[in-house]
């Protein structure tokens, strides 16, 4: 159970001590796992309440239940001081509970008065009267959306308030916010929270989901940490360090920060030279020009949308250059296709591990076979080897503290943390000379994500060229050697990682600092 704190300050519109949400004794099961257990915690109104755990934890099937996805076995559930059953979303929606998602479903193609009403055209119809009272609440809660604006034309930031619009629309007072702030830029970050402050001051309450530590420190008022299913502390961010809050996350102490000396040799393992991809009528790539030498990490920072996702496939052989070249080593692999390039040395961590990483429904051991099963130990003189793949799995699982009870349960029932810890065993398996990694943390607990800062230092330790692309400005600040800035298309900028600040690279990404420092 979790340990009372006092409750923080009443903020305007709300009085102090009315609880928003209450969640008593929840508990969920699945086939072969508890979810949850004996899940309890209270969200005061009108306050920001985050809720932080490891991959695994427990916090996205409590927030499903909490947004009527799903039913708990045990427990109950209070919004409003009103035992309710959610049955589904309307049901949650219906008792004043929204959910944004991580992944944001907005239509491109539609205004973002259009986005709104969609699918609640009963509420103000679609006209006039609708578009009126989505101004309104835009004003009101300070979220500065143009009604009548295409979606297609709004960067991340602009989306994800339009995101807690239609929420908003649809009567929310409890709105849940799940890795909120995974794609922004630290521009972005002070916006979102800026109008986190506004919707308390107008008695939203907000619970906030997030793997980044800081940040909750920063704009939460109380802090549930959930570990292993269960809740096991309610605590104040100014009680708390980040790295105690990781602890409490991980139920153990982590390891201090080693300080690293610089591995980056001459030799060059990749190279681009003047690399241009043209798709839809434009330039998606203009020019890049880059070079990656045996132990070190070149760090891309970009916001989302700039490129980074067609660098990535021009690199692996997924599309071919429309002009320029790229040399692995001392070869020209510019037109070599993707198993190709791949059996030539070249590592990769893909953007979505769930799309592009894993087969979800296939087990572990056919994973490691997958995007390798012409080498060995998949193969042999062609022939599937299924056997020796299953022993390698099962040496990837102890090595890379792959968290499962079998290597035959399937991908899909892994956590996050623990799904990309198997495909990074099984990209290193292969002793890749560069390693191409696109967000290699991204939605993985601070427990996982430590662990995967730790392979790639080691791997850079020993020689390996690595390609970082994240959001995450921290991590590349922290890994890289090199950072380099992505802005439609084309290398903006140089940064140093021992000087530049995540704010001068927040301004370089979206246009507004210099191109260097």
């Amino acid at each position: 159970m979790s340990r009372t704190v006092p409750d923080p300050p009443s903020p305007t519109g709300a009085p102090s001590g009315e609880m928003a949400v209450e969640v008593e004794g929840i508990t969920k099961r699945f086939p072969g796992v508890v979810a949850n257990h004996d899940v309890s915690f209270a969200v005061t109104r009108g306050t920001v309440h985050a809720i932080v755990g490891e991959n695994g934890a427990g916090k996205s099937t409590l927030m499903k239940i909490l947004y009527g996805v799903q039913r708990p076995d045990e427990g109950t559930i209070r919004i409003n001081s009103e035992q309710v059953t959610l049955h589904s979303p309307a049901d949650a929606i219906k008792h004043g509970v929204g959910m944004v998602f991580q992944h944001f479903m907005l239509a491109d193609n539609l205004t973002v008065t259009e986005n709104v009403v969609l699918g609640a055209e009963k509420l103000h119809g679609i006209g006039a009267a609708a578009r009126a009272e989505i101004d309104r609440i835009s004003d009101d809660y300070g979220l500065d959306v143009d009604s009548g604006a295409l979606v297609a034309d709004l960067g991340v930031g602009a989306r994800q308030r339009v995101e807690i619009l239609k929420v908003l629309y649809r009567g929310a007072r409890t709105i849940i916010l799940d890795e909120p702030t995974a794609v922004l830029v630290p521009q972005e970050v002070e916006e979102l929270f800026g109008n986190l402050r506004e919707l308390k001051r107008e008695g939203i309450t907000v619970l906030f989901i997030s793997h980044k530590l800081d940040e909750v420190l920063s704009v939460a008022d109380r802090i549930t940490v959930v570990r292993r299913g269960t809740t096991v502390d309610t605590v104040l961010p100014g009680d708390v360090t980040s790295r105690q809050l990781a602890e409490l996350m991980v139920g153990s102490e982590l390891p201090l920060p080693e300080s690293e000396k610089s591995t980056v040799t001459d030799r060059v393992v990749l190279e681009a030279d003047g690399v241009t991809l043209h798709g839809g009528g434009r330039a998606l790539l203009e020019d890049v020009a880059l070079r990656i030498r045996a132990g070190e990490v070149l760090g891309i920072a970009g916001v989302e949308g700039n490129g980074q996702a067609e660098l990535v496939e021009v690199l692996i052989g997924v599309r071919e250059p429309s002009a320029g070249r790229i040399v692995l080593e001392d070869t020209d692999i510019s037109d070599w296709d993707v198993r190709s390039i791949r059996e030539a040395g070249v590592g990769y961590i893909p953007e979505d591990r769930h799309r592009q990483g894993l087969l979800l429904d296939a087990p572990l051991w056919e994973n490691r076979m997958l995007g390798h099963q012409t080498e060995a130990p998949s193969s042999k003189h062609g022939i599937l080897t299924p056997t020796e793949a299953r022993t390698d799995t099962e040496r990837i699982v102890a090595e890379y503290d792959v968290r499962t009870p079998s290597i035959h349960v399937t991908a899909g029932s892994l956590s996050g943390g623990n799904q990309q810890k198997l495909i990074i065993g099984r990209e290193m398996s292969h002793h890749p000379k560069i390693l191409i990694a696109s967000h290699p943390t991204r939605g993985v607990d601070v427990g996982a994500q430590a662990a995967i800062w730790d392979l790639i230092r080691q791997a850079r330790r020993e020689g390996l060229a690595v390609l970082l692309i994240s959001a995450d400005l921290e991590e590349l600040i922290g890994l890289s050697d090199t950072i380099r800035v992505i802005l439609r298309g084309r290398l903006t900028g140089e940064f140093d990682p021992e000087s530049v600040t995540s704010q001068q690279l927040g301004s370089a990404m979206t246009g507004a600092g210099k191109d260097a420092s």
